[in-house]
């Protein structure tokens, strides 16, 4: 019985890991992102909703929409804010969007990571539920989607879960950002 129970639990964990590398998450590749409004937690206009989709107009963009902000999603926001600080003659720029049903309770957490982290080019912000902005359609399965674009045209959208999320997997997204670069 034991083992009958075990090639059980196998097999559904591997349909459930399955199933999470085919969630499709956000905006795809050649979409163009719209904007939407969050409540800026550590940029330049903390405390203060704002769209940093408009504010950074045809910008090459990364954008990381988030359930949560653990060491794992701050690991990959700091790997991201050094490409972006890297990139200043290109203007590029990258904003974290904690999606959340309790925005009051997330600010103190993100100041923290933010500190603690030395995420300097990287806003960390609040969208004020869970779902996340309607035309973006981040799915609720989705822990970790980031899409990155330029000239208002995306060009990679990347889905993680939480276990995805390796050393070598932020090295790989981080890479990624040639593609809104060239």
């Amino acid at each position: 019985m034991k083992k009958v129970f075990s090639v059980v639990a196998s097999a559904l964990m591997l349909v459930a890991s399955a199933q999470a590398a085919d969630v499709k998450s956000g905006l795809q590749v050649g979409d163009s992102p719209a904007p939407f409004n969050v409540l800026d937690v550590t940029g330049p206009q903390a405390g203060e909703k704002l769209c940093y989709r408009c504010k950074y107009g045809s910008r090459p963009v990364v954008s990381i929409f988030t359930r949560k902000m653990d060491d794992k999603v701050a690991k990959l926001v700091k790997e991201i804010d050094g490409v972006v600080g890297k990139n200043e003659e290109n203007k590029m720029a990258a904003f974290v969007v904690l999606l959340t049903d309790t925005p009051e309770g997330a600010e103190a957490g993100l100041k923290k990571t933010a500190e603690s982290n030395k995420i300097t080019h990287t806003p960390l912000t609040v969208f004020e539920n869970s779902v996340g902005p309607a035309d973006y359609k981040i799915d609720k399965n989705a822990e970790i989607t980031v899409m990155m674009w330029v000239d208002s045209n995306v060009k990679v959208n990347k889905v993680l879960t939480e276990k995805e999320l390796s050393e070598d997997a932020i090295k790989k997204v981080a890479a990624e950002t040639k593609a809104i670069l060239e």
